[in-house]
């Protein structure tokens, strides 16, 4: 996939995890926090584990696992705290402040993972533009969720 088309697909499904805090958030007023967050996970886990069995390699090699150091499994971790956090902060940042927030740590912790080469990315330093964007963000983000 070419840049543009990546970008255009990122910003698509960037607009639909706007849409995830707030569903969650209602899902959670009828059936609890921690239920909601265990049903959002649920049926995204079936969704994925359907695609998975339906496409081509199918499961695949998953004896590959074994020998993966521990931080490559914490994904669902990660995405678990996020999906648990913004189920109740957006009742007080809304839509629009929890996804500024969300964007605004992404960025900051992506310059330093860029910066350090964390994780198989390539390194790319730290520059005075890439702290403006950090700084412009986060200025946004303070407009955004401020009363």
């Amino acid at each position: 996939m070419d840049r543009g088309g990546a970008v255009l697909l990122t910003a698509a499904v960037g607009g639909l995890i706007a849409l995830q805090a707030p569903i969650n958030s209602m899902l959670g007023k009828s059936v609890g926090t921690w239920q909601a967050a265990a049903v959002s996970f649920g049926i995204g886990t079936v969704l994925l584990a359907t695609i998975v069995t339906l496409a081509g390699g199918g499961w695949g090699d998953l004896d590959g696992l074994r020998g993966a150091p521990w931080y490559y499994l914490v994904g669902g971790l990660l995405g678990a705290a996020y999906v648990t956090t913004v189920l109740v902060t957006v009742r007080s940042l809304g839509a629009g402040g929890v996804t500024a927030a969300t964007i605004s740590g992404q960025l900051t912790m992506s310059l330093v993972v860029d910066q350090l080469g964390w994780l198989g990315v390539e390194r790319e330093p730290i520059t005075a533009p890439r702290i403006l964007g950090v700084v412009m963000l986060a200025a946004g983000t303070y407009l955004v969720v401020r009363d």
